[in-house]
């Protein structure tokens, strides 16, 4: 695990599913830990759960479903039964936080049942489903987030996406067992003014995402001030998770002490 600098209280982790992608998965995990890094993963019927915990590799997150949405009958019954399925397999790499979206993304990131209003009868869904998500993780002490997206690039369609989408579902919940998966990738391109973001967001915050825009690759290959965003965070006092969800631009290693030098740690 990385060891932040006096001035840092926050911890780095990395997505094993967008870095060291030339290696086979429990190498990529192995790599990653090797480095200092907590790990990130993503669908977790695809893995040898086994396998990856015998690495010695601290898991940061793992997604919390594998289907279902926050507003249909049955896609409420998909989403809390494959939570659930997905909260027993959270205890084989003791992942503490699992990562939920506003409908279920197929393989190409696209939302399976697309919209692009919401009424307000289904934000009052939407609250009631994640306030009975919240339930299920307070009772198994891990914690689901919830992850804004962005639909103007990587998913169009996908409701309840923007940062303060969720964030009005999480304050209305106002649970500790379901917090924001805060991604600032998908913020910046669909919201911006993200010191601002973070400072209202911040106590509601259970994990922050990050890579640069355009590209979704590492800090420094793109538009935004990530060493800026890191000074923020150190004067408020973030103690939780930073993770790297993007793609090396080139080398992996690189892309590494690029993100760790960005939030000096």
């Amino acid at each position: 695990m990385s060891t932040p600098s006096p001035r840092a209280r926050y911890r780095l982790a990395a997505s094993a599913e967008m870095l060291y992608t030339e290696l086979e998965f429990v190498e990529r995990v192995r790599r990653l830990h090797e480095r200092g890094f907590e790990v990130e993963i993503w669908d977790w019927s695809t893995k040898d759960l086994p396998a990856l915990a015998a690495t010695g590799a601290v898991f940061s997150s793992m997604t919390g479903y594998l289907r279902g949405d926050l507003t249909t009958p049955d896609g409420i019954a998909e989403l809390i039964a494959t939570a659930e399925e997905s909260l027993r397999m959270a205890e084989l790499i003791d992942a503490p936080r699992l990562n939920l979206h506003g409908t279920g993304l197929d393989s190409d990131g696209l939302p399976v049942r697309p919209r692009e209003e919401v009424s307000e009868r289904e934000w009052a869904t939407a609250t009631e489903t994640l306030g009975r998500l919240a339930e299920l993780g307070a009772r198994e002490g891990r914690v689901f987030t919830l992850e804004n997206l962005n639909t103007a690039v990587d998913h169009p369609g996908t409701p309840f996406a923007r940062a303060a989408d969720t964030l009005r579902l999480v304050r209305a919940v106002d649970a500790p067992a379901l917090r924001l998966n805060l991604d600032l990738y998908h913020a910046q391109i669909g919201e911006g003014n993200l010191i601002a973001l973070v400072g209202e967001a911040l106590p509601w915050v259970g994990e922050i995402q990050v890579a640069d825009v355009p590209g979704r690759c590492e800090p420094g290959t793109g538009e935004i001030r990530y060493d800026a965003i890191a000074a923020a965070l150190r004067e408020l006092g973030y103690a939780g998770v930073i993770g790297l969800e993007g793609w090396a631009r080139s080398d992996t290693d690189a892309a590494l002490d690029a993100f760790r030098n960005a939030f000096g740690v």
